[in-house]
């Protein structure tokens, strides 16, 4: 099994439920450990950081408008949708499953939504659980015939890719458009947090960072596991603190060009964090997370040693599905409408964006923070080919290029780590 932090084929010891490699060592003993790793092909999301440095001073020098706070702050709110997607098709993708029908599957959710709320009156909070709801029937449904039925995911979900088109259709009508009436929803993409809320943030971050890792380290140590040095867990809480006030010093600018001000962190930012903190918490620590990686990695072994493979391919659908309904409510309130056409472009973005990052597409290996900052890498492009006026072709082109690139990445490295083709 290729992820470092599982052992989910073995879930009988208490160190199997731990997080983490436990290298012995200090500092100078795990950047060599990491360099190891590194050329036996486990490169994680170095390359996609890589892309992020480079397109930061491609379109620096290109645009002036482009490092900005108006634009990064922009360039975060148009991720966000992304993102989420990125992050539900982790679930799936860890196992060496695909889900083409995540976008549309939000597109319809949230076309169910306006529909019930704007023309029927259903309340908003209601008709916002149906739609949810809608989404966790679907995620069941995908399961049910790959885990159940055994029916490739590919077929599956691209047969629900062409059938809830036609189902968002029926419920908007060709060439309807619903606006969203929902001033609390519409803030989610288009309010920012007060100046001082920011900073507040951080320190939340920051806390809940610092508890996680040292309570990491004291199951290890009760376990009888070694702990890494303890200077990297300050170096990491170092580095949030540096980067993090940074990126906030720099949103509670005012980057309004009018009278009056327009600063603060936007409210998608802390939202998609928090996803982004729950599903990571599910991955690391529990065990449907490491028998998620564990199946990924060899699923007949997983089946050997117990782990219900079927039940966790049926809820990991689930979670992709519930998430792509986040990322459509994402995209819906970021434009205050909703059409037929909703969530139908953005799945392989979404796919893009987990590859980019460094999600393997054969399974096993991959974290939600790859999926988010691939989507990263896959925003600054459209948002940098877009100050720079260039046609949506090139957009496309590029944004192909970067995942057969990305996905070379991937297969040159599982083969350099000694995993076979599948």
């Amino acid at each position: 099994m290729s992820a470092p932090k599982t052992s989910g084929s073995s879930s009988g010891s208490s160190s199997s439920d731990l997080i983490g490699s436990g290298l012995e060592g200090g500092v100078r003993d795990q950047f060599a450990a990491w360099l190891q790793r590194l050329r036996g092909g486990e490169m994680g999301a170095l390359p996609a950081i890589g892309g992020l440095i480079v397109l930061t001073a491609l379109f620096t020098s290109l645009s002036p408008y482009f490092l900005t706070a108006g634009n990064f702050a922009n360039l975060l709110n148009q991720a966000a949708s992304l993102v989420m997607l990125g992050m539900a098709l982790v679930f799936v993708l860890l196992l060496g499953e695909i889900d083409l029908s995540a976008g549309v599957t939000g597109g319809v959710a949230m076309a169910i939504f306006v529909v019930l709320n704007d023309k029927f009156g259903v309340n908003w909070i209601l008709a916002l659980v149906i739609g949810f709801g809608f989404g966790i029937v679907t995620g069941a449904l995908i399961g049910f015939f790959v885990a159940r039925v055994g029916i490739p995911s590919f077929v599956v979900t691209l047969g629900l890719f062409l059938g809830y088109q036609g189902l968002a259709l029926l419920i908007i009508g060709a060439g309807g458009l619903y606006q969203i009436q929902v001033p609390e929803l519409i803030a989610i993409q288009n309010s920012n947090l007060p100046v001082w809320a920011g900073w507040v943030m951080l320190a939340i971050i920051l806390i809940v960072s610092a508890a996680t890792s040292f309570w990491d380290r004291i199951q290890r140590s009760r376990a009888g596991v070694p702990n890494r040095t303890l200077t990297l867990v300050w170096l990491k809480l170092g580095a949030i603190v540096v980067l993090g006030g940074l990126v906030i010093g720099v949103l509670n600018l005012d980057r309004s060009q009018s009278i009056l001000p327009v600063q603060g962190v936007p409210i998608i930012v802390p939202v998609v964090l928090v996803i982004l903190w729950i599903g990571t918490f599910i991955l690391d620590r529990t065990k449907f997370g490491r028998y998620i990686y564990a199946i990924g990695g060899n699923a007949e072994a997983a089946r050997r040693s117990g782990v219900k493979v079927r039940w966790v391919k049926w809820w990991a659908f689930v979670a992709c599905s519930t998430l792509a309904v986040l990322s459509g409510l994402f995209s819906a309130a970021r434009i205050a409408s909703v059409d037929a056409a909703a969530g139908r472009d953005i799945v392989l973005s979404g796919v893009a964006a987990a590859v980019v990052g460094g999600v393997s597409l054969f399974g096993g290996r991959g974290r939600l923070m790859h999926a988010a900052i691939g989507a990263l890498v896959i925003a600054m492009i459209t948002n940098g080919l877009g100050l720079l006026r260039l046609p949506a072709g090139i957009n496309l082109l590029v944004t192909g290029g970067v995942l057969i690139l990305a996905a070379t990445v991937d297969a040159v490295s599982r083969l350099r780590s000694g995993g076979g083709r599948t």
